[in-house]
């Protein structure tokens, strides 16, 4: 029996657009090897370091201005960093709505401290401020999914049995992860209704 909802955000909660994300890096900014570190699921080199917790976001901002054009600044990263997050679809947001009031709901996701601020934005832009009793963000946590050390915390601190987790996500890895510690993970996938997934 499902005790707890647990939302992956991007490309679950958030939509996604990378194809924005590398545009605005590559014009706006001049970086054009942003594409060697941004993937959709699971980011490499310093920004999966970033998404670990073991760079912060003023090293990282540094890091990405010291390879582009001359002139840019700290707020020109977050702003390309923030193309990836175009919004949420209203169907989405009524499901997780539809279940706020019967479920306590988490969010779990490799994330970083500037994109975070966005998916806050658009959360609390959709009503959902509120209706979310905790999170665990891999920048916070120093962990990464789908490592099973990420997974078991998460069950820690909830004080649930495995099995009475519900987890979303769009990830098939993140997915089979959390299934090898006995969550009810479930594949999302994007384009279809989140309404499907849930009790």
């Amino acid at each position: 029996m499902t005790r707890a909802i647990v939302f992956d955000i991007g490309g679950v909660l958030v939509d996604l657009d990378t194809k924005a994300c590398v545009d605005a890096f590559i014009d706006s900014m001049g970086f054009e090897t942003i594409t060697e570190i941004l993937d959709p699921c699971h980011q490499k080199g310093i920004f999966g370091n970033f998404e670990e917790g073991l760079v912060s976001a003023d090293e990282f901002r540094a890091w990405v201005l010291e390879r582009s054009r001359p002139g840019c600044r700290p707020e020109d990263v977050d702003r390309c960093m923030w193309a990836l997050l175009v919004g949420m679809n209203p169907d989405t947001a009524a499901a997780v709505k539809s279940v706020a009031g019967r479920y306590p709901l988490y969010l779990l996701s490799n994330n970083n401290p500037i994109n975070m601020q966005r998916c806050h934005a658009v959360l609390a832009e959709n009503g959902l401020a509120d209706a979310f009793t905790g999170e665990f963000i891999s920048c916070d946590m120093k962990m990464l999914k789908p490592s099973a050390q990420f997974y078991n915390e998460v069950v820690r601190r909830l004080g649930l049995a495995p099995e009475e987790i519900l987890f979303i996500d769009d990830s098939i890895s993140n997915v089979e992860g959390a299934k090898a510690v006995d969550i009810d993970a479930r594949l999302f996938v994007p384009g279809t209704p989140l309404a499907n997934l849930l009790p």
